[in-house]
């Protein structure tokens, strides 16, 4: 099934036109992305891990789920589709919490991504045992620890998807509950 997307202008607006994802990625359309990092309540990051056959970052560790937000929905409705479709974890809007929003632009290959990203959180005990993955999206999941994935970030990204604006704001969730 192809995926549209809201065409957004340079400074986030939207335009009113929508196109395909390729199209998107093929002439760098600006387009809304969003990210979740689901934590528990000992800190940890539920991290999953890209398949092998993704384009961009294939078998890396990555933030909990993302994805681009689809015409007419609200980041906060793709970040449950997305936890749902990858994970098969089920949140509610109450679980989730908006963090904050930035621009992006970054080429890979032949896919030019120029995202407006939206950041969000949601505090959930999960087994990640139990978890329904996605095969072609996600390999594996685990939990990782505070000081583990900072350390990842500062060593330029070791182990992990080099995308710079999600890791910023999972420090800063960090420096606001006081861990840092």
């Amino acid at each position: 099934m192809e995926e549209y997307f809201d065409i957004l202008d340079e400074k986030g607006n939207y335009t009113g036109k929508i196109e395909t994802r390729k199209k998107c990625h093929k002439e760098g359309l600006y387009h809304k992305a969003v990210v979740v990092f689901i934590m528990n309540s000992k800190g940890q990051v539920l991290l999953q891990k890209r398949s092998a056959n993704k384009r961009m970052w294939p078998n890396m560790w990555d933030v909990t789920a993302g994805g681009h937000v689809l015409t007419g929905e609200f980041g906060f409705q793709a970040i449950i589709r997305e936890c749902q479709e990858e994970l098969g974890i089920e949140l509610d809007k109450r679980d989730i919490t908006f963090l904050g929003a930035s621009i992006s632009s970054n080429i890979k290959g032949d896919i030019v991504n120029n995202h407006f990203n939206e950041y969000y959180i949601a505090n959930k005990e999960i087994d990640e045992t139990k978890l329904k993955l996605q095969e072609e999206e996600v390999s594996a999941v685990k939990w990782i620890d505070k000081d583990e994935i900072i350390g990842k970030i500062k060593d330029n990204y070791n182990g992990i998807t080099d995308k710079e604006g999600c890791w910023k704001y999972l420090i800063k969730y960090y420096e606001w509950l006081g861990d840092i």
